[in-house]
């Protein structure tokens, strides 16, 4: 008979950290490729609307910058070559393309008001829009949606597409310091502190509207209580799980498609 296997000391497991740099160019070329990967993933998902939605991350050196996909280019297509990086008054001030000016208007006032926030996403993926129509925030259902339990604004308004400013302003300010916001009739924006944790979340809010739903429809759901949501959001919700969840997404998708990195 063999000899039984004794625990591998915990020195010895390899456990994922997000990265740190000492050379700006190295974390720009990282956030780029996360954002690249992001449009990659999103494209599978059916997040993808003709030329709307947009992922942004902030310039790891001049923090009134940022990085965004083209416009007009599909995110099936997206490499992190493609990004153009704009400014707080709309200029490309690197790259080939014109940027969506929804693109600017939402995102330059999210990064110009949220300083924590490295990058912010938003499409018209499916469930998110119809979810919007609600007018409402996601309850707090099951315990993945617990995630944005007491996390949520709502920009209870629509007057057409972001174009303007002021709007762009009061989005902002209906996100305010949580890390996801629906925005009535339009669709679902979320912010993270990495490239990783904002595209999880938006990934995980999609499906909690996606569930809540197929609930509401099949009868009356049950509601976590709001104390144990709370906790379950610190368990779940917070920005190290965020990153985490991303990273087998990141891998796969990596993996199928490597020229996302050129």
């Amino acid at each position: 008979m063999g000899t039984r296997p004794t625990a591998v000391p915990a020195e010895q497991l390899r456990y994922r950290v997000p990265p740190t740099f000492d050379d700006v160019d190295a974390e720009r070329t990282h956030r780029k490729q996360r954002l690249a990967a992001t449009f990659r993933l999103f494209a599978e998902m059916g997040f993808d609307e003709g030329v709307a939605g947009h992922v942004t991350a902030r310039d790891p050196e001049f923090d009134d910058l940022f990085w965004v996909n083209p416009f007009a280019m599909h995110f099936g297509q997206i490499r992190a070559s493609d990004l153009i990086c704009v400014d707080h008054d709309g200029n490309v001030v690197e790259g080939a393309y014109p940027v969506n000016a929804a693109a600017f208007a939402i995102h330059s006032q999210i990064h110009a008001n949220r300083l924590d926030a490295v990058a912010a996403a938003h499409t018209h993926s499916p469930a998110g829009r119809a979810f919007s129509t609600l007018g409402k925030v996601p309850d707090p259902l099951t315990q993945d949606s617990c995630a944005f339990a007491g996390d949520t604004g709502l920009f209870d308004d629509y007057t057409g597409v972001v174009l303007e400013l002021d709007e762009s302003k009061r989005i902002a300010a209906a996100l305010g310091d949580h890390k996801a916001c629906i925005l009535r009739n339009h669709g679902l924006l979320t912010v993270g502190t990495t490239v990783d944790a904002a595209a999880w979340w938006f990934i995980a809010m999609e499906r909690s509207c996606e569930v809540q739903l197929l609930a509401d429809a099949a009868g009356d759901p049950v509601h976590i209580d709001p104390a144990e949501a709370d906790k379950t959001r610190g368990q779940v919700g917070n920005e190290f799980v965020g990153w985490l969840s991303f990273q087998p997404l990141y891998d796969r998708i990596v993996s199928e498609q490597p020229d996302l990195l050129d």
